[in-house]
């Protein structure tokens, strides 16, 4: 056969096969999975698996709901995310911030929880293929530190209940502070004990891991450098087993000292539709369509923040381990790990940054380590819920405790002090009004990112040279929200009503103006026209002047340098 003719009957099926490649990420790697790989995976897998079951069981109390729903949320993740991911770090489920915001939405109710996971899934699933994943850039790292202090605050004071083992203490941070502090005389000194000694043991051996010296460095061993490791790595596991097993043993000979779990739903999750209606406690029927107004701001903002934690964890494992990740992509493995998640009755999920860390550091090779982790929940489903009603709650809030406290960064603040101020302004907005209610705190930040995003569009930066003639150098892009500006602030400088002066502008860092810009110029020739003197361009860049050339404007004249400008300008002041 000719072989232009087998090109040409190739090349579509190359291109089909990429195209689908790009959709399913796994035939990338599939093809050059070996044993190695799949050793590391099983490793990975079974490390974060491990890593995983008390962190879900700790989110579901920050979410309000049942600790059960907590490993509902664990496990979709590993298989929508083997097929659709592009991170071989990426873990997906349930996190200190996505459960917080689905308890400031829901209140605690599961039913509103799934509907929630369903929802936000759809709404990142389309944006993933609409590529639309550029609007996360939108949200400022100002309010993103923002929210993340106050959501560390947030979460790990709303522990502290747990830990003094006390009951009836209000969910809104204000009154939560207020209470917790007025209840202290009724803390259960049982729950105080071992939340210290929890909280003790995990801290111990989360600096223990931090301070590990090199696999190469004399003064430890390797063994006992990879014995520190192992435990330091599992210790939420460790501190949640222990625990239960001291409770266990209080329980057993009739002591009521610890607050427990107590009673949870036991096997795996039905796989349903998620529901579309919901009956309140005094038997009123609540329709999908109040369920999501009900949702009101939250819609918008659990399923961007989910996306943006997850990509930004991606992004950052991507960059250390030497690969890139596709943004769009991963929008349509969250939406639908949540879409999916929906049906096992899982709240919205995103990306966690402890879990990733523990799956990268264990040498995960590919996403297929998340399948592992997905089964170790599965089986935690199957045969381990009875052993979880002995789980005490002050064992679980020391978890989420040393979880979140790492995202409380105090420096952040010194460091926007002394690069850009204006970053406290958002920054500060997010923090203060999260507290009031977490969504409105990230709304609040972005109007205010967005408000300082158009100023400084509105506010071109202007640099004075002021000679005889004057030359002003525009240091930013030039559009309608600036016009009126720059017409007032060239006419303020240049034409006094006592000596007004010819004027150079020079446009060199301007790669674009609009219709409004170019009127406002327009006039401005019209009025130096009338007094006398000249306005005249420089180092005008060629898509500028294509548009000023196509508009026709009367009197332009513009030069290639400003040493050029300047001398036309006095050319025709003398004139």
């Amino acid at each position: 056969m000719d072989q232009s003719l087998l090109s040409r009957a190739s090349a579509p099926r190359c291109c089909s096969f990429n195209t689908v490649k790009s959709w399913l990420p796994i035939l990338t790697w599939l093809p050059q999975y070996n044993l190695k790989w799949l050793k590391m995976d099983v490793l990975a897998g079974l490390t974060v698996g491990l890593t995983t079951v008390p962190q879900a069981l700790a989110y579901a109390d920050v979410a309000g709901l049942p600790v059960q729903f907590g490993l509902y949320s664990a496990f979709m993740g590993g298989f929508i995310y083997m097929l659709l991911g592009t991170s071989k770090d990426v873990t997906l489920g349930p996190t200190a911030i996505m459960s917080l915001l689905c308890f400031s939405v829901v209140g605690g109710e599961p039913h509103r929880a799934v509907l929630l996971s369903l929802l936000c899934g759809l709404i990142q699933a389309t944006m993933g293929l609409l590529r639309l994943g550029f609007l996360l850039d939108f949200i400022s790292y100002p309010v993103i530190k923002g929210f993340t202090c106050a959501a560390a605050i947030t979460i790990g004071f709303g522990q502290v209940k747990n830990i003094l083992g006390l009951h009836g203490v209000p969910s809104q941070f204000v009154l939560e502070f207020y209470y917790t502090f007025a209840k202290i005389p009724e803390a259960r000194v049982g729950d105080v004990v071992l939340g210290l000694v929890c909280l003790t043991f995990l801290i111990t051996l989360t600096v223990m891991k931090r301070t590990l010296p090199e696999d190469n460095a004399p003064t430890i061993s390797r063994v006992a450098r990879k014995l520190i490791w192992t435990v330091a790595t599992m210790r939420n596991a460790l501190v949640v087993i222990g625990a239960s097993v001291v409770s266990f043993s209080w329980e057993t000979y009739g002591y009521d000292v610890f607050t427990i779990t107590g009673k949870t739903a036991q096997g795996l999750p039905p796989f349903t539709p998620p529901p579309t209606s919901d009956t309140t406690a005094n038997g009123t029927n609540v329709t999908f369509g109040e369920m999501v107004e009900d949702f009101g701001g939250g819609l918008a903002v659990i399923p961007f923040m989910g996306l943006l934690e997850s990509i930004a964890i991606a992004k950052a494992f991507g960059s250390q381990n030497g690969y890139r990740i596709v943004a769009n992509q991963e929008l349509l493995a969250i939406g639908l790990t949540n879409i999916m998640g929906s049906f096992v009755s899982a709240y919205p999920v995103t990306g966690s940054f402890g879990r990733t860390a523990v799956n990268s550091q264990t040498g995960v090779c590919t996403p297929a380590g998340g399948i592992i982790t997905s089964a170790v929940v599965l089986l935690s489903l199957a045969f381990l819920m009875p052993a979880f009603y002995y789980i005490p709650k002050a064992s679980l809030a020391a978890v989420i405790i040393c979880a979140v406290a790492p995202m409380a960064d105090y420096k952040v603040v010194m460091k926007m002090w002394k690069i850009y101020k204006r970053d406290l302004l958002p920054f500060g907005v997010t923090f203060f009004v999260s507290f009031w209610e977490v969504q409105y705190g990230i709304i609040a930040g972005i109007a205010v990112s967005g408000a300082l995003l158009l100023y400084n569009t509105a506010r071109p930066k202007i640099k004075i040279f002021d000679n005889d003639t004057l030359v002003l150098e525009l240091r930013g892009e030039v559009s309608f929200p600036a016009s009126d500006y720059l017409s007032n602030f060239i006419h303020t400088n240049a034409l006094p009503a006592s000596s007004p002066r010819s004027v150079v502008l020079d446009c060199h860092h301007v790669s674009g103006i609009d219709y409004t810009v170019v009127n406002e110029l327009s006039d401005l020739l019209r009025q130096f026209k009338l007094q006398g003197v000249r306005l005249v361009f420089a180092r005008l860049e060629p898509s500028v002047l294509k548009v000023l050339l196509a508009a026709d404007v009367k009197g332009l004249r513009y030069r290639d340098s400003v040493e050029e400008a300047l001398q036309e300008s006095q050319n025709l002041h003398s004139d």
